[in-house]
């Protein structure tokens, strides 16, 4: 068992702010650059494939990295750990403020992702050591999730401030003094926690999970670009998943594995596992999108472009900390699977939006699925949590962090390429055009926006009218796609808990987390 820590009442939760502050900071890095896009599209000038690369470096390596650094947690102390990540994350954040190229912007991301998965699987873990009372681990955890949310969703918000009055680099200088609060307050109020007999850090483990990871995330990414029939996808989709085979089976051979993938025998673990990575998956991808349509179609500035999208942020706090409340009245079951039916309605809602549609239909939309992701990560990362033994609290809690920056890579590379090979197909370059114009416009909203401004007004109308109504019909698809995908996981998640207890830990000792069938759940 991981050591116990006795703390006052005020030193828990002073130590939850804390780790509420990291959290919020990671999340809202993921999203944050979302309205930067057509800045950088017009300083930079990325293709398409570097554009997209820049939105999700970050989330497909921190993802890569999330479980390894959860187990390392373990053996050399969540806190420190928790330290050395943000003092990494803030080094990476000055390289990617002054990026020259979009090469340089992609890497500094990378590195970003790197120190990211230093800090995430700390926080959910740290919360254990801090709260081992269910109810007030309950009512943390809920805090904790909305904080993961709401940042992901209040990403847009801040990067349209800061864009209104900066360039597209400051989004990551934002990032600096809020590591120096977090250094200073995480020294001295989060306790150290490990576990006691970690074992051998086995760095062959480590390699092939980020391997396997990345391989297979890229085999998907460019398959939904490009097609399955180009050489890389095939190659790198079959190295991926061999290096993912080879790793379970090292963890099942090995006395202290990196991941103990018989949590994937409780039924509460997978269900939630699923639940949260397929809900950012649609997140992030409406996040994406629609960041890019409220300015490139709608023409919204950056700030209130960003502000458009508050009801989600609101939503998502809401979602969070009303979890433990509605799971009491509903139970786990119910309250998950309805979580992921709302989400799904409201990305399925962004199906029906036009150039010219009223705000209150996306601010319906926004603010039904951050209240639902509230909902859904908050509940799933407390099952994860619950699920485990406190021993190996880091390296499960990366699991749940893994999902959640697995889905939001997926999202922006599953939907911006939906959205990028439907934009491209129905793309009409007016006759007379330059070929590199065309190029150019074909790549993105933003290469069409840009290469508008050198054309005639009489090419220059035509050019931006198809492109803005090819954007919105890849929009449209996308979101009805995304919505299915939802509810195809609310169903999923029905059945993963279908003949469980329906009460997860949120306060009340009777009710139990969920707990699983010992005849169908193996002890682990």
């Amino acid at each position: 068992m991981s050591s116990t820590v006795h703390l006052q009442p005020r030193q828990r939760w002073t130590g939850l702010a804390v780790l509420v502050l990291a959290v919020t900071l990671v999340a809202v890095d993921a999203t944050v650059l979302s309205l930067a896009i057509p800045s950088i599209s017009e300083t930079l000038r990325p293709s398409g494939t570097e554009l997209l690369w820049i939105g999700d470096a970050y989330s497909f390596v921190l993802a890569g990295l999330l479980v390894s650094m959860g187990s390392l947690s373990d053996r050399i102390g969540r806190k420190r750990l928790l330290l050395i990540g943000a003092t990494a994350f803030g080094a990476a954040s000055l390289l990617a403020a002054y990026a020259p190229s979009a090469g340089w912007l992609i890497l500094a991301r990378a590195l970003l992702g790197v120190a990211g998965a230093t800090i995430m699987p700390s926080t959910l873990s740290l919360i254990r050591t801090l709260f081992p009372d269910d109810r007030e681990r309950a009512t943390a955890i809920g805090i904790w999730g909305a904080a993961a949310t709401a940042g992901a969703a209040l990403g847009p918000v801040v990067g349209g401030v800061l864009l209104e009055h900066f360039w597209w680099g400051s989004v990551f200088l934002l990032n600096i003094p809020v590591l120096v609060l977090l250094l200073v307050f995480g020294a001295w109020l989060l306790p150290e926690s490990k576990d006691p007999n970690p074992g051998r850090w086995d760095v062959l483990s480590v390699l092939l999970s980020l391997a396997g990871v990345i391989g297979v995330v890229y085999a998907i990414k460019e398959a939904a670009a490009h097609g399955v029939l180009r050489w890389d996808v095939p190659v790198t989709a079959v190295l991926g998943a061999a290096a993912l085979t080879v790793f379970v089976r090292r963890q099942l051979r090995l006395d202290t594995p990196l991941l103990d993938v018989r949590l994937f025998r409780d039924r509460r673990f997978t269900a939630a596992v699923l639940a949260s990575l397929i809900a950012l998956i649609g997140l992030s991808g409406v996040v994406f999108v629609t960041s890019q349509y409220l300015q490139l179609v709608r023409g919204y500035p950056p700030l209130k472009a960003g502000l458009a999208e508050l009801p989600a942020f609101a939503g998502a706090v809401v979602g969070g900390l009303l979890t433990a409340r509605l799971v009491r009245r509903t139970g786990a079951r119910t309250a998950l699977t309805a979580g992921l039916l709302a989400m799904g309605i409201g990305i399925g809602m962004l199906g029906w939006i036009q150039q010219d549609s009223t705000y209150l239909l996306l601010a319906a939309a926004f603010l039904l699925v951050g209240t639902a992701e509230g909902v859904v990560y908050t509940l799933g990362a407390d099952l994860v949590l619950t699920a485990a033994p406190a021993d190996r609290a880091g390296a499960a809690s990366a699991v749940s962090e893994t999902a959640y920056e697995l889905g939001t890579a997926l999202g922006i590379a599953l939907v911006g390429s939906v959205v990028g090979a439907l934009y491209a197909g129905r793309l009409a370059v007016p006759a007379g055009a330059d070929p590199a114009v065309a190029t150019r416009a074909g790549e993105s909203l933003g290469g069409a926006v840009e290469a508008a401004h050198g054309l005639p007004d009489t090419l220059a109308g035509p050019l931006l009218e198809s492109a803005r109504t090819s954007f919105v019909h890849g929009v449209n698809v996308a979101g009805m796609l995304a919505g299915a995908l939802l509810l195809g996981a609310a169903v999923l998640t029905w059945r993963l808990l279908r003949g469980l207890n329906d009460r997860p830990t949120t306060g009340d000792p009777e009710q139990s987390a969920a707990a699983p069938e010992p005849e169908r759940t193996p002890v682990h």
